[in-house]
């Protein structure tokens, strides 16, 4: 009796495939403005954050603008959006100022909805009908990951915004709370070496990375040590007490000139009495054992040198995490919030490494050597903030999942508080 041969199974196409990514993206920023009322999705607390509103409307019309407006003949939604939903894109046209965003009350948020759910419609046709061309198609996979991207500021800027109400309401009252335990600080040694840095060039390579991550290119670490895991609340919370934020020596000149003008004492929101933290479940008792977030980078850096310590280099932390797996508090896992890890104690290996805080490094964000700008338009994605920001490392607990990598390089001024940026302590060889 011949054996039956069972058929191969049907190719998935790169455009299907591209399709269903694209619908699971889209999907996600609608979910989480969900627990948002039409005024929430409207508030901009201050000129670093943006409505939710807007953050939805944005990523529809870098969809509009960057894939459905290169086919011919291409109508726009409403022409007059362009203005309103472009973001820095100098090089296309004017853009609403980024600090009155806020004011945008027209167009409603149902009007941006289905502006969402048109332009979805319209780009998951023309990838049925095969009708992008490889231009945009490549900017297409752009847009998703700068969509994700959005999904965590969406997050961190709503979660501002309620904390500045005086009612400081919660986004959502149902999150799981964290029931990890810190591991013992140790310290895991490496050796002086040359390493690789970086994430080779896409699209030439097939896997994404952004402009800023390539070339690859070899790096001299010197011999260094690296903490096993983050600063928790309870250890920064002995920095506080023990007048770290009254004692000048500990910090840069700018960032204590920062401090006595916005009048810091103890890390963005929390209390005064140091035992409780606004976070987007609302106010919760502080965990002891959870990674200290909401820091800016002179508070980090002020952190560290009372410590005794200093910030890694983004070349230091890159080396640790090359090889390790990707796996960590993600948005994915519902907490939206850091925590500390289940699995106990490691001194002899790093963890936290990916997600939960964005851990701040020493390094200033510059170009790589060799660095090239993605083409046309897009070349002002990353290239341009090249002045006067640092660079953070490892996602956080907003961040998807899939989004993160080794040689993903975030960045942000050094003042910046509202983002979920914890640190990582370092220290030159003995």
């Amino acid at each position: 009796m011949n054996a039956v041969v069972a058929p191969p199974p049907t190719a998935v196409t790169a455009a299907s495939a591209l399709a269903a990514q694209f619908a699971r993206v889209r999907a996600r920023s609608v979910a989480l403005a969900a627990p948002l009322s039409a005024e929430d999705a409207m508030v901009q607390s201050m000129p670093d954050a943006s409505p939710s509103k807007w953050h939805l409307a944005h990523t529809t019309w870098f969809f509009e603008r960057f894939v459905l407006a290169t086919q011919p003949d291409y109508v726009a939604f409403d022409a007059d959006w362009h203005y309103l939903f472009n973001s820095y894109y100098q090089s296309i046209g004017p853009a609403h100022a980024r600090p009155q965003r806020g004011l945008l009350s027209r167009p409603s948020l149902d009007e941006v909805l289905r502006f969402r759910s048109l332009i979805d419609q319209r780009v998951l046709a023309a990838l049925q009908a095969d009708a992008l061309d490889e231009q945009a198609t490549r900017q297409l996979v752009l847009g998703l990951h700068h969509e994700q991207q959005h999904q965590e500021l969406l997050l961190t800027d709503i979660k501002h915004a309620l904390w500045s109400n005086p009612l400081q309401p919660a986004y959502r009252d149902d999150l799981p709370r964290s029931t990890g335990t810190a591991s013992p600080l140790a310290w895991i040694h490496s050796p002086e070496q040359i390493v690789e840095i970086g994430a080779p060039a896409w699209p030439a390579h097939a896997t994404f990375a952004y402009d800023n991550e390539s070339p690859v290119h070899r790096v001299l670490v010197p011999a260094h040590a690296l903490a096993n895991r983050p600063v928790s609340n309870s250890e920064f919370r002995r920095f506080v007490e023990a007048g770290g934020y009254r004692e000048p020596a500990h910090w840069m000149s700018e960032g204590w000139s920062l401090c006595q003008q916005e009048h810091w004492q103890h890390p963005l929101y929390w209390d005064d009495a140091l035992a409780r933290e606004f976070t987007l479940a609302g106010w919760r008792a502080l965990d002891p054992d959870a990674p200290v977030c909401h820091l800016s980078y002179f508070e980090a850096d002020a952190y560290a040198r009372w410590a005794g310590a200093r910030l890694p280099t983004e070349f230091e932390w890159e080396a640790a995490a090359a090889g390790q797996a990707q796996q960590g508090n993600f948005a994915d896992s519902g907490r939206l919030h850091p925590a500390a890890p289940d699995q106990g104690s490691a001194p002899d290996r790093h963890l936290q490494l990916f997600g939960d805080v964005w851990e701040w490094t020493s390094s200033a964000y510059g170009a790589y050597p060799g660095f090239r700008t993605f083409e046309g338009n897009l070349g002002e994605y990353n290239g341009k903030f090249m002045c006067g920001q640092w660079v953070l490392r490892g996602g956080s607990c907003a961040t998807p999942a899939d989004h993160i990598r080794p040689s993903y390089r975030n960045f942000f001024a050094p003042s910046a508080r509202w983002q979920f940026a914890g640190l990582r302590l370092a220290k030159d060889a003995a």
